[in-house]
């Protein structure tokens, strides 16, 4: 069973073509990075257009690379959201147009969905197991019992983590993307020289808060009284990335207690997403993973950014049980994973 997926939910023009051996067959990501960096973020109309214009030469590479044919695939998978409303439809619309010349099934992906199942892919994890889902756009823990079968237990009620990185990046006049230019940074820098506050550590909750941290890091620089010197953006780079890696472990450490305690068999933590390549993080949550007696695992870096083979396996896994979705299939800028879960309110809340 090979099945092509199409990613365009953010500022990657994704597609990769994957078979149910848990192989893939091919990943191309074109970045939009040189696109947004002047404006020092994303800009939505420039990454619909960007879309528009490269999709079908990244899903000819990804055939090419793959030595498939349309005729050869099962089904054509497609992120049907969440996302950039621009992008989403660019994408939706190819692969329906494509699922509908060449007679094959089409399943729209909750990108979510993808990030959640790419342990799967990448480590052939069975559930249940504990997914820390940690990007620009969001920030959860979800219990993830089975394909399209999600609860979360905690997310942020204002910022994601990885939001965050990029506006502090911005404040110590670093490059976009913040997330790896913050971590450059720290690694010249001191974690224990501004003292920053770690949001929610300690709460009985699982949720997550990195506003007024943010603000911590803003009134330190104001605190300054002039800009920063190299060596004082290295010192808040790296105490601002420990505050988060701490605050997220220790989030992580409830939420393993509330999973255990109803799977005391479940073994694994989850980490997906783009801010799962920070390495600080990964040390901090290795280190819990060790002193909990689970398992870590997270997917190579190439796979933690969006991409579509992650697209490509999520459609696999709902095709194979008998998903597919009709062609009126109508694209969504939010679609949570728990659509029973409370509802998350404040600054950047995507839910």
């Amino acid at each position: 069973m090979i099945v092509l997926g199409i990613e365009t939910s953010c500022d990657e023009t994704a597609a990769a073509v994957v078979d149910d051996g848990r192989h893939v067959l091919a990943d191309v990501v074109l970045s939009q990075l040189d696109e947004h960096r002047p404006y020092g973020g994303i800009v939505p109309e420039i990454a619909a257009r960007s879309h528009l214009e490269h999709l079908d030469q990244v899903i000819a590479e990804a055939m090419r690379r793959a030595r498939v044919d349309f005729p050869d695939l099962a089904a054509v998978a497609a992120t049907g959201g969440p996302g950039l409303i621009g992008g989403v439809m660019v994408g939706v619309t190819t692969a329906k147009a494509i699922a509908a010349v060449h007679g094959k099934p089409f399943v729209a992906v909750n990108h979510l969905e993808g990030h959640a199942l790419t342990a799967r892919l990448t480590d052939g994890l069975d559930f249940p197991y504990l997914l820390l889902l940690v990007s620009g756009g969001h920030c959860q823990l979800l219990v993830v019992e089975g394909v399209g079968r999600y609860r979360r237990l905690g997310t942020t009620i204002d910022d994601a983590a990885g939001e965050a990185f990029d506006k502090v990046a911005k404040m110590l006049d670093l490059d976009y993307p913040g997330g790896p230019a913050v971590q450059r940074a720290a690694e010249a820098g001191n974690a224990a020289r501004f003292a920053l506050p770690r949001p929610m550590k300690g709460r009985r909750d699982c949720d997550f808060s990195f506003s007024g941290l943010k603000t911590a890091v803003r009134m330190a620089i104001e605190g300054l009284g002039r800009a920063p010197t190299t060596e004082e953006v290295a010192d808040l780079a790296a105490s601002f990335q420990e505050a988060v890696a701490d605050a997220v472990a220790d989030r992580c450490a409830r939420a393993l207690d509330t999973f255990r305690a109803e799977f005391p068999h479940g073994a694994a933590l989850v980490v997906a997403g783009g801010v799962a390549a920070n390495r600080r993080l990964r040390e901090r949550l290795t280190a819990l993973a060790a002193s909990q007696g689970v398992r870590l695992v997270a997917p190579p870096l190439a796979l933690c950014t969006d991409n579509g083979a992650m697209i490509a396996w999520a459609g696999l896994e709902r095709f194979r049980l008998g998903h597919s979705d009709p062609l009126d299939f109508a694209p969504r800028p939010r679609w949570p994973l728990d659509p029973a879960a409370r509802k998350a309110r404040g600054a950047g809340v995507k839910a």
